[in-house]
């Protein structure tokens, strides 16, 4: 059975080539939180999600739904320091 019949063939679309394809994003990212706005809303999202730690009352959903939202503070972060040119994107041979 391939990859695209056993439900996995969508998480294929977001490997790092595909990523890595759009520098451009990367640099609208940068400039959209330069700023000193910029700086206070990336602030508050840490703050919501990557600093915040759940007590062992905390469901599964909640622990998933926690995970999900530092998931995409970190790939919005992450997508700043790269149209900053702050990470140097390796490129594969062959």
């Amino acid at each position: 059975m391939s990859d695209n019949n056993s439900g996995w063939g969508w998480f294929a679309a977001s490997d790092k080539t595909a990523l890595e394809g759009d520098q451009g994003l990367a640099l609208s990212f940068a400039r959209c939180f330069r700023g000193t706005d910029g700086v206070r809303v990336l602030r508050h999202l840490r703050a919501l999600t990557l600093e915040q730690s759940m007590g062992p009352a905390a469901s599964d959903a909640m622990l998933r739904h926690i995970e999900g939202q530092r998931q995409l503070v970190t790939h919005i972060l992450g997508l700043i320091e790269r149209g900053r040119g702050n990470t140097r994107l390796e490129k594969e041979d062959e």
